[in-house]
């Protein structure tokens, strides 16, 4: 049997296991490829883009995928996906963009930035205000640059629900310093603080500070905090178990642990399908290791929380106030710098590319954690009127 005498879905499915440059020279090598090709819903480019985009080395794509666009046999839905996820600096100086219509251009804005990224949009068009804050983010996250942001929001979660969202300069703005100063303010400061990445972007990561202890009544316990991190019902796949590592240099108890109180964990109790409780994200769209967020993704990328049921986070509980805020992605953020564990606590914030930030509002809040329920929101400090 000839090739191209398959079923259209199967040619289609045999094409999309070969790479750009190959796909490209088979849809014009006679009429019937070139309409399975050019079909947006068999659409054999998915792939191979995906591939490029999520499974490439880093700073790495395919020499074909920078001029895919004047391809007449690429459905043009492909570069949502394109522009939503793609290096900055490769869609900035690289790319040989296609033309999209104001609706995909707000379509790519939507999914790849923060909610709190509109205000900048004012009266510019979706596909200016795009490449406006693409060209900003790309720049800040190389330079201390805080030109075009003097404040930076972020928000802090409090143990009796509330949360305030506050500012501080940009120019000497550090996490670290702001919530030890918090816990110093709070009697927290014997403590050590400990760093969760709750959820990472193409150009941001979203880093929550807090404290973790035994406490002997649940006085100081953050239940919010672990409902951010830990969504009610959601559990870790259980093939993929928590490092031997990041164990042993967690076992110390603090200084505080009273081997004979135990406060019980208070679990909100869900009704009915996770999955018409909780949706995956898609605006923005969460990195390939956070792919199913909020639900939990396989693979290493995701450590939101460890373990499971009583003998979670070394059974200590989240205490004190809970920070948010967005941390800008640049070249060297993935590398490591210091002998600890990856992704968590100082391996997230310490070593280059690690200062960086950028505001974090109510807006953004609640497309991360719309399940979160807070008692109260409130603008600066205080506890509100």
């Amino acid at each position: 049997m000839l090739f191209e005498a398959l079923p259209v879905e199967l040619i289609a499915d045999i094409l999309g296991e070969l790479d750009l440059a190959t796909l490209i020279v088979v849809s014009y090598l006679s009429r019937r490829l070139h309409t399975i090709s050019s079909d947006s819903s068999l659409n054999p480019w998915r792939r191979p883009i995906h591939r490029n985009l999520h499974d490439a080395p880093e700073k790495t794509y395919e020499p074909a995928l920078k001029h895919l666009s004047v391809r007449h046999t690429v459905p043009r839905h492909n570069w949502l996906e394109i522009l939503s996820v793609a290096k900055a600096e490769w869609l900035l100086y690289q790319a040989t963009l296609p033309n999209l219509k104001e609706s995909e251009w707000e379509e790519c804005f939507k999914r790849r930035f923060l909610p709190g990224w509109q205000k900048w949009k004012k009266e510019s068009t979706w596909k200016e205000t795009f490449f406006k804050l693409l060209n900003r983010a790309w720049h800040r996250s190389h330079s201390s640059c805080t030109a075009d942001e003097a404040w930076m929001k972020y928000i802090m979660l409090n143990r009796n629900g509330s949360a305030n969202e506050l500012e501080a300069t940009s120019r000497n703005y550090s996490p670290v310093s702001i919530f030890n100063e918090y816990k110093l303010q709070n009697n927290l400061a014997h403590l050590e603080t400990h760093t969760r990445l709750l959820v990472e972007f193409a150009d941001v990561r979203i880093v929550a500070l807090g404290v973790l202890n035994k406490p002997r009544s649940n006085f100081t316990v953050n239940s919010n905090a672990r409902t951010l991190l830990h969504p009610p019902g959601i559990q870790r796949d259980s093939s993929d178990v928590d490092s031997a590592e990041w164990r042993s240099v967690h076992s110390t108890a603090s200084s505080e642990d009273h081997p004979t109180a135990q406060v019980p964990e208070v679990q909100p109790t869900l009704i009915g399908d996770l999955n018409q409780v909780y949706r995956r994200l898609t605006y923005p769209l969460p990195s390939s290791s956070y792919a199913n967020y909020p639900f939990f993704t396989p693979g290493g990328g995701d450590k939101r929380w460890f373990g499971t049921g009583e003998s979670e986070e070394g059974g200590r509980q989240w205490v004190g106030g809970l920070m948010i805020t967005a941390q800008l992605i640049g070249d060297k953020i993935h590398e490591p710098f210091l002998e600890v564990p990856r992704l968590q606590d100082m391996d997230l914030i310490v070593g280059p590319g690690r200062t960086q930030f950028a505001s974090f509002t109510w807006a953004d809040l609640a497309a991360i954690a719309p399940w979160l329920e807070l008692t109260k929101r409130i603008d600066g400090p205080g506890l509100g009127n």
